[in-house]
């Protein structure tokens, strides 16, 4: 079973790896054997990951990304083929979202969304994908979505608009890449504690969320670990077009 969900061998591109799950699913995989290439905007944090991974024993090359930027895009996934000698892996991971209002959102708020968390990974999955088709070994591409593809919350318009649609591509990737051996999936966390959120989880608000999920709990990173090594494997071979939820069931509690 060890053997089924080793990450020897495979080499994996991991967008949005400086902070939050990029970067522990950078940590988780290298962990269990992969080389990767961390792309994020933040390349100072990137150095740091890297630096860990490889005192651990494995490769690590780390890129400054925007995936709003579709020539620095295809120039990374370039840079990654030539350094790791290959693709097998990617984990699309960017994304960004806002807490406002749907009639207080601007138009560069609404697009920054869409375009980063849709069209960004359109433009990373394509690269790949184009890499993947033309070297004639397959791959596998991991979208990250979330329980907000599925669900919805106020002042989180964009966000889940992003979502759902990243959802249906990953459906239509898997559809049309899998006659070239190219698995495409979703992971789709629930709501997961992180730095960033501690503050809105301890108000009344955040509690009364936590109320609703079936478990009576945030997820933890660590969580995620089983779900990403899974999809990311070739545990998952005969997996493709879709999405693992991984969010303490609350996509099945009550509106």
């Amino acid at each position: 079973m060890n053997d089924l969900f080793s990450m020897a061998g495979e080499r994996v591109l991991i967008t949005g790896a400086s902070s939050g799950l990029g970067h522990h699913f950078a940590k988780v995989l290298a962990g269990a054997g992969a080389d990767v290439a961390l792309a994020s905007r933040r390349l100072d944090t990137l150095q740091e990951l890297a630096d860990d991974i490889r005192a651990e024993g494995r490769t690590a090359h780390c890129y400054a990304m925007d995936v709003l930027d579709a020539q620095g895009v295809e120039a990374t996934v370039k840079a990654a083929i030539d350094d790791l000698d290959g693709l097998s892996v990617l984990i699309n991971n960017a994304g960004v979202t806002e807490t406002v209002g749907f009639v207080q959102q601007s138009k560069e708020s609404w697009d920054r969304i869409i375009d980063t968390n849709l069209n960004g990974a359109w433009a990373v999955a394509r690269a790949v994908a184009e890499h993947m088709s033309t070297a004639g070994q397959g791959g596998n591409i991991v979208n990250i979505a979330s329980v907000m593809s599925f669900r919805v919350a106020g002042h989180l318009a964009a966000y889940c608009a992003s979502k759902g649609a990243l959802l249906q591509l990953t459906r239509s990737m898997g559809l049309e890449l899998a006659r070239y051996g190219i698995r495409v999936n979703a992971l789709a966390p629930g709501y997961i504690a992180t730095p960033f959120n501690e503050n809105y989880f301890a108000t009344g608000a955040g509690q009364k969320i936590i109320a609703r999920i079936p478990q009576r709990r945030l997820g933890q990173v660590g969580d995620l670990d089983g779900a990403i090594l899974l999809l990311a494997s070739k545990a998952s071979a005969y997996m493709t077009s879709t999405v693992v939820h991984v969010d303490g069931g609350h996509l099945q509690s009550s509106l």
